[in-house]
């Protein structure tokens, strides 16, 4: 199977990493694809340019086998929906390989919003990257959704795509949006983010006058 992790990368951090890390290992996945967005439907748009995000991505992830950098988003150019990212992958590998969509519990929540939801699960497994404590909905549409698509062991996730599958991940309290901060207010950036990409901020400029940062 092949992992797929979309976000703006704004920046990469230890909290993407690691995550990314614990479902490739526990579901031996060949290849975890990072595909930062080119325009946000979702969220607020990158402080940092498609260019940028991109370089910090495989600045993150240049160590590491079955990690890729995946540009695909950032070349179509315009709003970045899953839908049409599946649909991308679908055309190079085909429609037999499994693919699985790394989601978090919050975007999950928002996952019926998204462009034509029941067709992306359709293209793809989604694996729930979940911690201590979560709990699925109980009630409503998503709740539904789940019930119908929801296995219990990594040997159930048969088939290209369809299927929901919990996976525990370690909880790092790492935010982009604390690091931006970080780096806005001058503070040091180094343990929560690889070293290569602080010294990429730093050098870029990125986010603030960077001088004095650590």
């Amino acid at each position: 199977m092949i992992g797929i992790l979309g976000g703006t990368f704004d920046p990469i951090h230890f909290g993407h990493l690691r995550t990314a890390l614990d479902v490739q290992e526990a579901l031996g996945l060949e290849q975890v694809r990072f595909l930062p967005l080119n325009q946000a439907v979702h969220r607020p748009q990158p402080q940092a340019s498609p260019t940028q995000r991109l370089q910090m991505v495989q600045l993150a992830i240049a160590d590491r086998p079955g990690f890729v950098a995946d540009a695909s988003e950032l070349q179509r150019g315009g709003a970045s929906y899953m839908l049409d990212t599946l649909g991308h992958l679908r055309q190079q590998l085909g429609t037999d390989t499994p693919l699985g969509l790394l989601l978090g519990t919050d975007a999950f929540n928002d996952f019926l919003s998204w462009r034509e939801p029941q067709q992306v699960a359709d293209l793809c497994h989604l694996l729930l990257m979940t911690r201590p404590g979560y709990q699925l909905p109980q009630q409503g549409e998503l709740a539904e959704f789940v019930t119908q698509r929801l296995r219990q062991a990594p040997a159930e996730l048969t088939g290209p795509g369809g299927r929901i599958y919990l996976q525990p991940v370690t909880q790092l309290a790492i935010s982009a949006t604390d690091l931006r901060q970080r780096a806005h207010q001058g503070r040091g950036l180094a343990y929560l983010l690889p070293e290569p990409v602080r010294q990429f901020i730093q050098s870029e400029g990125l986010y603030s006058d960077t001088t004095g940062l650590r």
